[in-house]
């Protein structure tokens, strides 16, 4: 009771320190929920019958499952009629869901309420596709949120594991949430991985290197060669800035990084500055800018008047218009582009529909004007909210309810670990190309230029996952499409964003597809005519990169510069 005490006093004083946001970044504004009332006013007014009918079918399958456990305890029976089909909703796996009376009560009687709202909110006539998509996400959001597995009294795997541990487990629960609230600063997010099992440049991210460069928004690290020779032209990879560049570099075995030297290339890696309120005018142009200033350190250090470049997520999309750019600058320097995982063409917005329209954006716009910055843990939120019972809901439920210590995962450890956007930057993103569609449309301003996606010209290659919710393959494949390049390849990977990515052909894990030059017919008719290879696309993508990286020459060493790799701004936090 004296710990319960004192943590109790602990969070008190934890979530008084909460910073206050603009309301436009906590959830949809106010005009969703008038439009969601003006629609079922006009159908109750239209269609009042269908209005009863979706109550009487309501109220008919609660009563009826009421009846039927009333019945089994008339009865004396304690029993539950076997479902039809088994379970296939991973957070009622305890078999008490399905062989205890109340469990099942509590569980069936969820699932019905959901498909009612669910039915419910499909049935509105929206004024718009965008208005329906974003209710029926903030339905489902509402769904996930009073699963009868998030709270105590309703979780027969919480109640078996305090009752084991006699209570210690709920200590230990309020513990974990004590430290996630203090460790935001007063804000509730969930710790997905230990913090204490790893440090960057200790047993993750350790592949070695020379910091060459260091400027006000990057690092720039060039990796040690493994091979007495490499190519010509040397390969410069762009992460995105929301997060760390380590994704490419956990492990030693699944290090994209260290896959890439051991190839015989020259690779250097951008390192992004973790921006604090300082950097609160830093804009997309800044960027761009910091693209060209590391293309000339690459050309300087190697002496060499070509190079190679790749794009990752976001860090993709502002290469693409670095590329349009230096087109109409008439600057050749790159010799081929490749990108990861990106979107250029924002024509579709699939599961950010709900966060692109002008009640967030407002929301967020006013949020970094205030702050400067738009915060890691807002990002993180947000992109949480996407798989909301795999990245919220259930690690809650094993830290909180189970007193389970989060797990020591490198991966959810880097997922963690996001950076701060800077204002200006993250305006001009979401304004100019998520909502205005720019590059596709009437072309992004940027120093005197209009930018499009007609500008690149120059080989390239994408590659797409199958599974990814962040970049959707199709999405990704459009903007290629729009590019203007003869010589243009795409590859499917098999799995999400990062897993697609991340997959060393050691694993023989997620195979890959590879199409012909056709981008004319769309995605799904280019998918239809690929053709699968097991196993991972690295080296498909090496066999294509090697023919546009020159002849060999003697490896080139790091000079001494600011440092080891990973270097100092990949440990900054804010």
């Amino acid at each position: 009771m004296e710990r319960i005490e004192v943590l109790t006093q602990r969070l008190a004083s934890a979530l008084s320190q909460r910073p206050m946001h603009d309301p436009g970044v906590e959830g949809p504004g106010a005009d969703l929920m008038v439009n969601a009332g003006l629609a079922w006013a006009k159908l109750w007014h239209e269609q009042p019958a269908r209005i009863l009918e979706q109550q009487v079918k309501y109220w008919g399958a609660t009563l009826a499952h009421y009846a039927e456990m009333q019945s089994q305890l008339a009865k004396g029976k304690l029993t539950v009629t076997p479902a039809e089909e088994p379970e296939t909703d991973k957070r009622f796996r305890n078999p008490l869901w399905q062989s205890h009376p109340y469990f099942n009560l509590v569980k069936t009687q969820y699932q019905i309420n959901a498909r009612a709202m669910r039915e419910a909110a499909q049935g509105l006539d929206m004024l718009s596709a965008v208005d329906q998509h974003r209710l029926n996400w903030l339905t489902d959001q509402v769904i996930d949120m009073f699963a009868p597995t998030n709270f105590l009294a309703t979780n027969p795997d919480a109640i078996e594991r305090a009752l084991e541990t006699e209570g210690e487990s709920l200590v230990k629960g309020l513990e974990n949430l004590v430290r996630d609230v203090e460790s935001h600063g007063g804000e509730l997010v969930v710790s997905l991985a230990d913090r204490n099992a790893f440090a960057v440049g200790e047993n993750i991210g350790t592949a070695p290197g020379e910091v060459v460069r260091r400027e006000p928004l990057y690092e720039l690290i060039q990796f040690s060669p493994t091979t007495e020779q490499v190519h010509a032209i040397p390969l410069v990879l762009f992460p995105p800035w929301i997060n760390k560049f380590y994704i490419l570099d956990l492990k030693p075995e699944n290090s994209l990084i260290r896959w890439i030297v051991d190839q015989g290339y020259t690779l250097f890696v951008v390192s992004w500055k973790n921006p604090d309120a300082s950097y609160a005018d830093t804009g997309l142009e800044d960027y761009v800018d910091a693209y060209l200033s590391v293309m000339d350190a690459v050309e300087e250090i190697t002496e060499q008047p070509k190079l190679n470049a790749v794009g990752y997520c976001i860090g993709g999309t502002t290469l693409s218009l670095t590329l349009a750019l230096m087109e109409q600058r008439g600057d050749d320097r790159v010799e081929s582009a490749t990108f990861f995982t990106t979107l250029t063409d924002f024509d579709e917005q699939g599961e950010f529909t709900p966060f692109l329209q002008d009640d967030f954006v407002e929301g967020i716009t006013a949020e970094v004007a205030r702050a400067g910055i738009f915060a890691s843990h807002l990002m993180t939120r947000t992109m949480s909210f996407l798989r909301a019972n795999d990245l919220v809901w259930g690690p809650a439920i094993r830290s909180y309810l189970m007193g389970e210590a989060p797990p020591a995962f490198d991966l959810l450890y880097w997922n963690g670990d996001a950076t701060n956007l800077p204002g200006r930057m993250t305006v001009d993103y979401l304004r100019g190309l998520c909502q205005q569609n720019l590059l596709v449309g009437e072309g992004f301003p940027m120093k005197g230029h209009k930018l499009t996606l007609a500008d690149i010209k120059l080989p390239l290659c994408a590659i797409g996952c199958e599974t990814d919710h962040i970049a959707p393959w199709k999405y990704s494949w459009r903007g290629v499409a729009k590019m203007a390049s003869a010589d243009k390849r795409f590859i499917l990977s098999e799995s999400g964003h990062i897993a697609g990515i991340v997959n060393p052909p050691s694993k023989k894990k997620y195979g890959h597809y590879t199409g012909g030059t056709d981008f004319a017919n769309g995605p799904e008719e280019w998918h239809d005519s690929a053709s699968f290879t097991a196993g991972s696309w690295w080296p498909t993508w090496q066999r294509w990169l090697t023919e546009r990286s020159g002849s060999m020459v003697p490896a080139r060493q790091p000079e001494p510069g600011f440092g080891a790799a990973p270097g100092s701004y990949v440990h900054e936090r804010h």
